[in-house]
């Protein structure tokens, strides 16, 4: 068969009207020929100055092959080919000359998009397109050689650790790029950067957003995600900590913008481990998509199982897992109804467990065992709830009953008419199902819109109480937090509209007026407002904090005594890795009474419970109990 002869503007055309058609054909046909003409002569200036005309000479006409093989590659595999860069030329072996060879040689590294199904296997487009792309360059130049690279395959070295593809696209020059290779550049630019100066608190750093997507662009912002690790974190607040390494790691974001020429393209995201793992058993839809989507550029073995653990399923109870369950159930009903005969009773069990399971997940309770699952619902919805009949429940356990039968092989075969009446059976109670869910998201909504309002009230009154606002009236804890914390300019204006809104949202939901969208964006602001209310209580707190504590020099080594209402706690060999707590109770007379070995946790516990006053006291008695503990020559540090 004849092959059709496509021309190039057949195949780099948009459909769009033909005026705009001809229009744009004509605009395009003459800035291509102008830049054509000027990249066959010219050089950068800055270039061109510094050059001898010998090398600048070379240099020109190895930029005239460059681009006449990337526009004849890009005529016939323009689909497929996401970016094209010359790569330095080897390195010799230590000791061992450059080859004569190597010299003039022309790496050209070529990333392949072969994201979309095609009628071959991945490695015979790979092969394919190799053959076709050698051919090219020998008819232009045989010192030109094509290296190309799948995007699959350069994601899975990631997924797998290894990062040796990264590099090298890092230390390339772009000949032809669709937006990937600048974002592999900078990202793994930046990486380095961070890992060189906070390789112990980074747990992972991912590429996401619509690189990985497979929709990317020249214009396309490069999103990366790092999560640092805050588990073993001591002498900050976790909110201290994520803010402190946060500034510089946008900061180095900026440095390696400058250092790669790739400027205001790089996006940083960066979360702390504790905060991350609470987004994904809130089930954050951008934390699940993170998860889905990305690609480790450095991983220290948690991301990959998260990845993995999502992919199954067995993240749970997540949105995915539940529709997973769901569908699953309703794909193995479908072959029940198609094969009737022909299918076992696993897939009618199966089929009906499985989403009722995911209706125990979406209620809140953790999915039992197979055999406990029938009495479960009957205690939740049919006894508790009251939302199933007991009719229900008997096609679970009819279901049931036949898988045992047939499994101790008491029920040899099953009849047609049996099957028949499964079928219609188990239909009939997926569809019921369905509108289970509805009920227990409409339950899970109210219970939802109440406890989030609650909290925040709760802490909007801690946070005025911090301020010496106590005992407030519901209807004026609004206009006082913006009294109290906004006018004078201690918290952001937009928290106090938010309050605002979340505060008439909740009078709306009471009447009836919010629709599901209402409430699912009631929702996302309402955590932004947590969010951020606890991270300004525990900034805040750690300043009071901060007032209750005496620092003690004793002779080379320094101490810190913490003073908490009736009880004090003093930390030794604060310069030590090892450090020594203990605490003692403070008497009437200011004094302390006799020490007792403490630890970390006592102190953090107590730390907790206690409200720290805006002042704090030191008795003089106070010196002389640390005169005591630390003889004569004992210095108490002022703070300014």
């Amino acid at each position: 068969m004849a092959k059709k002869k496509t021309t190039k503007k057949e195949k780099v055309e948009p459909k769009i009207p033909d005026s705009r058609n001809e229009a744009l054909r004509k605009k395009k046909t003459k800035k291509e020929g102008k830049e054509g003409k000027k990249q066959k002569e010219e050089l950068p200036k800055e270039l061109e100055e510094k050059l001898p005309p010998d090398v600048k000479k070379r240099l020109i006409q190895v930029k005239q092959k460059l681009d006449k093989f990337k526009k004849q590659t890009l005529e016939k595999f323009d689909k497929y080919i996401m970016g094209m860069a010359l790569l330095p030329p080897p390195k010799p072996k230590e000791g061992e000359e450059q080859k004569p060879e190597d010299k003039d040689k022309l790496n050209v590294l070529i990333l392949i998009d072969d994201s979309e199904p095609h009628k071959m296997n991945k490695t015979e487009l790979k092969d394919k397109l190799t053959a076709i792309m050698d051919n090219t360059a020998k008819e232009i130049d045989k010192n030109i050689t094509p290296e190309t690279i799948l995007i699959s395959e350069l994601w899975q070295n990631c997924y797998d650790g290894k990062y040796d593809m990264l590099k090298l696209f890092a230390m390339a020059a772009p000949i032809h790029d669709t937006g990937m290779l600048a974002a592999i550049k900078i990202a793994e630019v930046h990486k380095n950067m961070v890992l060189k100066k906070f390789e112990k608190y980074i747990v992972a750093y991912v590429l996401a957003g619509s690189l990985v997507q497979g929709r990317a662009t020249p214009e396309s912002d490069i999103d990366v995600f790092l999560i640092i690790d805050d588990t073993d974190v001591k002498k900050m607040t976790r909110a201290e900590l994520k803010d402190k390494l946060r500034a510089i790691i946008v900061g180095m974001g900026l440095e390696a913008g400058e250092a790669t020429g790739i400027r205001n393209k790089i996006n940083i995201q960066v979360y702390i481990l504790t905060d991350f793992w609470d987004s994904m058993r809130e089930a954050n839809p951008v934390i699940f998509t993170f998860l889905r989507d990305g690609v480790p550029f450095y991983d220290r073995g948690i991301f990959m199982p998260w990845k993995q653990l999502l992919k199954m399923g067995k993240i749970k109870p997540s949105p995915e897992a539940i529709d997973m369950y769901m569908s699953s159930g309703e794909q193995m009903l479908t072959r029940v109804k198609e094969k009737l005969r022909n299918i076992g009773t696993e897939d009618f069990f199966w089929s009906t467990f499985t989403p009722s399971q995911a209706a125990l997940m979406l209620y809140g309770v953790a999915p039992p065992a197979p055999k406990e699952t029938a009495e479960m619902m009957r205690n939740v919805f049919v006894k508790k709830e009251k939302l199933l009949e007991e009719k229900d429940i008997k096609v679970l356990e009819k279901v049931l009953q036949v898988r045992k039968e047939s499994e101790h092989g008491t029920k040899k075969a099953i009849s047609g008419k049996e099957i028949d009446e499964l079928v219609d059976a188990c239909d009939k109670y997926l569809k019921r199902l369905r509108r289970l869910f509805t009920q227990i998201e409409k339950i899970r909504q109210e219970e939802s819109v109440l406890h989030m309002y609650e909290t925040i009230i709760t802490i909007v009154r801690d946070i005025l109480a911090m301020e010496g606002e106590e005992k407030i009236p519901e209807e004026s804890l609004v206009k006082l937090f913006e009294t109290a914390c906004v006018e004078p300019a201690k918290i952001p204006a937009k928290y106090c509209r938010i309050l605002q809104e979340i505060t008439k949202a909740k009078k709306d939901f009471d009447a009836g007026k919010l629709s599901k969208t209402d409430i699912e964006k009631v929702k996302k602001t309402g955590r932004d407002l947590i969010k951020y209310l606890v991270e300004y209580m525990q900034r805040k707190r750690g300043k009071e904090l901060e007032k209750a504590k005496v620092k003690i020099k004793y002779g080379d080594n320094f101490g810190e005594l913490t003073l908490l209402g009736d009880k004090a706690f003093l930390v030794k060999d604060m310069d030590k890795e090892q450090k020594t707590i203990e605490k003692a109770k403070i008497k009437e007379d200011g004094s302390l009474g006799p020490m007792q070995k403490s630890s970390w946790e006592e102190l953090e516990k107590a730390l907790a419970e206690t409200k720290i006053p805006q002042k704090v006291f030191i008795k003089e008695p106070v010196f002389e109990s640390l005169r005591r503990i630390f003889g004569k020559d004992v210095e108490v540090l002022v703070q300014n």
